[in-house]
Parts: C-alpha cells; sequence; structure tokens
C-alpha cells in the first residue's frame, strides 16, 4: 500500500441546513496534512454530518471548505476520489453474511473498479490478483488486523467478529484505495476503555504515515485537533477563534449558535409589540388620584354636582374625537369618578 501525503483540512463558515433545521453552522478549521483531526461532541450534535460533508458525501448550505487542492461544495466528486470512510454506521456497513476474505476482495474489486487508473486494465489477470492481494496485506498490517488469529482464519464470517475487529478490518478496507482522508464515525459505540485506546493508538499509526484523519467521537484524546460540536463559550463567535487546550493544541470549537437564533427569532415573534412607555404613567396618576379621592371629604351641592355632570359631558365629547385613541378613552373612564371628587373637594 502507497503512503500518500495527507490532504490539508481547512474550513470557514461551514454549515450544513437540512429539513428540520442547522445540522451544523460555523465550523472553522484548519488542519496540516498527516493531522489527527477528532470531531467531539454528544450524539445528535451533528458530528455524521460534518463528517459526511467534509468528505464530499453530503453538500453544504454555506461556507465552504478545502480538502487538499479541492474546495467544497464545489468539486465534491474530487473529494470523494481522495477521501476513504472507514466504519460509518448506515453510510457503509460490512455485509453480515460474508466472510472477512470474501469483504476484502470485494473491497479490493471495488477500488480497483473506481479508483485505480485505466492503464491499469491493461495488465493481465494474474498480475491484477497479485496486485490486489499485495494491497489487501499491506492494508491489513497498517490497520493491525491478522487474519490467522480470527476464529476460523480468513473464512470467518463478518458477524461473528469483534467490534474491535470489525473496525480494524473497515479500516483496512478503506485504505486499499491509499486515500489521503480517512473518515471514521463513532468510535466509541460497543468499545471498552482498553478498545479505545487501542483504536487510536491505530489511528495515530495511520496519521504518522501521512494520511490524514477525522474520527467521529464523544471524548477526544490530548493530542488531537478537536472540533467541537458541544456548546460554544459566551461571546465567542464559532470558527473564529479557536480556543486553546492545556497542552498548546488548538481547540476549534463551534457550538449551538444556530438552534440559539432560532429561539431568538421564534421568542421575537411571539413577543407582544411594546406598550405606550407613557401607559404606565397614566396608571400611576390614575393610582394617583384614585388614593386622593379616597382620602378627600365628599361635600357637594346640587349645583356642584350638576357642574360636575357638564364637566363630565365635556371630556366624553373631546375623547370621541381623539383619532380613535382607544388606549387613552380607557385612562379618561378610569380616572373620572376621581376627578369629580376632586373638583369637589377644591370647592369644598
Amino acid at each position: 500500500m502507497d503512503s500518500p501525503h495527507g490532504a490539508a483540512v481547512k474550513a470557514e463558515h461551514f454549515g450544513l441546513k437540512g429539513p428540520r433545521g442547522w445540522a451544523f453552522r460555523g465550523i472553522g478549521l484548519d488542519a496540516a496534512p498527516g493531522s489527527l483531526i477528532a470531531v467531539e461532541g454528544p450524539s445528535g450534535s451533528g458530528r455524521t454530518c460534518l463528517l459526511l460533508a467534509l468528505t464530499g458525501r453530503m453538500k453544504p448550505t454555506e461556507g465552504h471548505a478545502e480538502i487538499g487542492r479541492h474546495r467544497l461544495p464545489k468539486k465534491m466528486a474530487a473529494v470523494r476520489r481522495i477521501a476513504a470512510l472507514g466504519p460509518v454506521p448506515g453510510v457503509n456497513d460490512l455485509d453480515q453474511s460474508l466472510t472477512v476474505a470474501e469483504q476484502l476482495r470485494e473491497g479490493a474489486l471495488l477500488q480497483r473498479h473506481y479508483g485505480a487508473p485505466i492503464r491499469s486494465l491493461l495488465r493481465s489477470r494474474s498480475e491484477r490478483r497479485a496486485t490486489a492481494a499485495a494491497r489487501i496485506e499491506a492494508a491489513l498490517d497498517a490497520a493491525g488486523l491478522d487474519l490467522a488469529t480470527l476464529p476460523k482464519g480468513e473464512r470467518t464470517t463478518v458477524r461473528d467478529l469483534e467490534r474491535l475487529e470489525s473496525v480494524r478490518l473497515s479500516v483496512a478496507i478503506a485504505l486499499l484505495g491509499s486515500p489521503q482522508l480517512l473518515a471514521l464515525d463513532d468510535l466509541d459505540i460497543k468499545l471498552s476503555d482498553t478498545e479505545r485506546t487501542e483504536v487510536w493508538a491505530l489511528l495515530r499509526s495511520i496519521a504518522a504515515r501521512g494520511t490524514t484523519v477525522l474520527a467521529v467521537c464523544s471524548e477526544a484524546p490530548a493530542d488531537a485537533v478537536v472540533l467541537r460540536t458541544g456548546p460554544q463559550d459566551h461571546g465567542a463567535a464559532p470558527g473564529t477563534k479557536p480556543s486553546t487546550g492545556a497542552a498548546g493544541t488548538p481547540k476549534i470549537t463551534w457550538g449551538t449558535r444556530a438552534k440559539e437564533d432560532a429561539g431568538a427569532d421564534a421568542k421575537t415573534e411571539a413577543e407582544p409589540a411594546p406598550k405606550d412607555e407613557a401607559e404606565p404613567e397614566a396608571k400611576k396618576d390614575s393610582g394617583a388620584k384614585k388614593k386622593a379621592a379616597e382620602t378627600a371629604p365628599a361635600i357637594a351641592t346640587e349645583n356642584d354636582a350638576d357642574d360636575a355632570d357638564d364637566a363630565d359631558d365635556a371630556d366624553d365629547t373631546g375623547n370621541d374625537g381623539n383619532d380613535g385613541n382607544d388606549d387613552n378613552d380607557d385612562n379618561d373612564d378610569d380616572t373620572k369618578g376621581a376627578d369629580d371628587a376632586l373638583a369637589e373637594a377644591g370647592r369644598a
């Protein structure tokens, strides 16, 4: 198996929106060739969509990314040719009914048919078989899978493999095409702490050979370039200024800004229009007048009452012509009794 120069991975304001909203948004990343990149975050936070978008399998909605010399989203086909998928549940699951040898031969056949140069078709059948066998052996060695240790050797069915052995087999199949970028999903599923340590050691060895590795996990190792899909720090725009870990490792973060924006928009639509700032003052005045009316002596004559009634009629006439301002009408109705009492108290 060749040892290609890995692909640099860069992204700026990278985002993908689906029918149910943003899967991820505001991604910023700058990783050198041969880096070990860990996409860290809880399940359901857009980790798999981000992995598939960076490998050319899903088309982003905003921003751009560069995988090697190829820019996304314009060069998705070119990115797919240099980026291989390891274990990604629901996308490239192994055939449980095949044996390990059959699965490897199928992977080699597909790689030769779609990934090999046209001149390779001019070789003889025996030469093609020898080349495929050499590639399979090199890929198994790079993935750390020894077929002799399996229960039935190469004739062991895929369904009988342990989780760690299944991961190694998927990695070996992905390495058959000598990719510049290797992507793996859900490394924490059904793995013990010891097995998880072995997988990260495997990925480090692949990165050391020159291949850039992109792995999705819930907890990243300290020496990886971390792309976090959890909530971001307050006041920091996602993907703009990467924070730094304790050991100086760049921590490129992005948060739930898309969800927060959607929530803010919904809250703005749901909130009623702000009331007139003068309304609290009117209520305050009304309360003060009512309090004064309660404390003032209620002394009046029949003539005074008639004068108060005439004043009320004048007030009502003025309110009816106030351009339909219902708020002022209500305030006047509320304070009418208080005004009468104050007028009577003043005459007394």
